[in-house]
């Protein structure tokens, strides 16, 4: 049992890894030019108006039993996706496939489990999804199982590169993909997903939650002053950081902090001597990531950089491991890795 345990995990650390890095690839391919600069959201096209039940066939949306207030969508409903892509859906679709953990989560916090006929190798959250079909990594899906699926649409996320998507597309599985580079982007997604598969009020609830676990990390940083804002590094995978433009560093700028690699862009090799330069007070990295070539945990990993030392946040000890998942999937978890970042950044004023 022990065995098969140990197994289990380091099959998990492999995984988390791997997911991890394929962000970072193709995120990092991104920034140099092998994909179009896209919206972080889809866009939806000539939307129904906020609470509209209205139905093609002109019938009332408030069908027997229905709660007076329910929110209905109208279809067929047009809709953009972040490659500029436009889709109509007739109608909501029944069997969906989801090729990105954030996405998958984004799905089940829908309620629409029971729709999800595929996910990818690395959903594990919630547990429901772990036992779905597999449809293979997160950078270059199984296309096969894809097609085998016979899915109304296949989801992807931000480490699905724009050649991966269209050489699905090319086979004809209807791949809507999303790129979102803020907080707002993600609960946009949310709000556009539940028009899409006609859960508007499950959506609205989701993002009233995000919302308000966003603005309790705002309130609790509102009165830093500039100068007691601090210095903070993460590197989310061994040798890699993360500066402005993406996700990871407006959780940070979000918690009152001060990202020190604000000044490169996108997901990026970390300059080992630039960050001792800078100096951070705090560094944020993923707890249970363990790196396949050294076999130690992150936090062993700076800690054994000699030349690190002197860097205040390893000098007093303030290396702060955060869960990996929440801070690198842009689904509806994305609001509590905030307030980890926030708690490890400011434990006396985020609670």
């Amino acid at each position: 049992m022990k065995a098969s345990r140990d197994m289990k995990r380091k099959q998990w650390m492999k995984q988390g890894l791997t997911a991890m890095l394929g962000l970072a690839l193709a995120l990092s391919a991104a920034g140099c030019g092998e994909k179009p600069k896209t919206p972080g959201t889809g866009e939806l096209i000539d939307p129904p108006k906020a609470g509209s039940t209205a139905k093609p066939d002109g019938q009332s949306g408030q069908g027997q039993g229905a709660a007076p207030s329910a929110k209905a969508t109208a279809y067929p409903l047009k809709v953009k996706d972040a490659t500029g892509t436009e889709f109509t859906f007739e109608k909501a679709p029944s069997r969906i496939v989801s090729v990105s953990p954030s996405e998958t989560e984004m799905l089940f916090a829908l309620g629409l489990g029971d729709k999800v006929v595929g996910v990818s190798d690395y959903d594990d959250y919630p547990a429901e999804a772990a036992k779905k079909p597999k449809m293979g990594s997160i950078v270059k899906p199984n296309e096969e199982a894809l097609l085998a699926a016979n899915a109304d649409v296949v989801l992807s996320g931000v480490s699905l590169p724009l050649p991966a998507v269209e050489k699905l597309r090319s086979l004809k599985v209807s791949v809507f993909k999303v790129d979102p580079k803020t907080v707002d982007d993600v609960m946009n997604n949310m709000i556009m997903f539940g028009q899409v598969f006609d859960k508007q009020e499950q959506a609205e609830k989701v993002v009233a939650s995000m919302k308000a676990e966003r603005q309790k990390v705002v309130d609790a940083v509102k009165d830093l002053k500039p100068e007691q804002k601090k210095r903070v590094f993460i590197e989310f995978s061994p040798g890699w950081t993360v500066g402005k433009g993406e996700f990871m560093d407006e959780l940070i700028t979000l918690s009152g902090g001060i990202n020190v690699a604000s000044d490169v862009k996108g997901f990026a090799k970390m300059d080992e001597e630039k960050v001792i330069a800078d100096n951070p007070q705090v560094i944020l990295y993923p707890n249970h990531l363990i790196d396949e070539n050294s076999k130690k945990s992150m936090d062993q990993i700076i800690k054994g950089r000699s030349s690190w030392a002197g860097v205040d946040a390893v000098k007093n000890n303030k290396l702060v491991g955060v869960d990996q998942n929440l801070i690198s999937r842009p689904g509806p978890r994305i609001t509590q890795g905030l307030l980890e970042i926030a708690k490890g950044i400011y434990p006396e004023l985020v609670k």
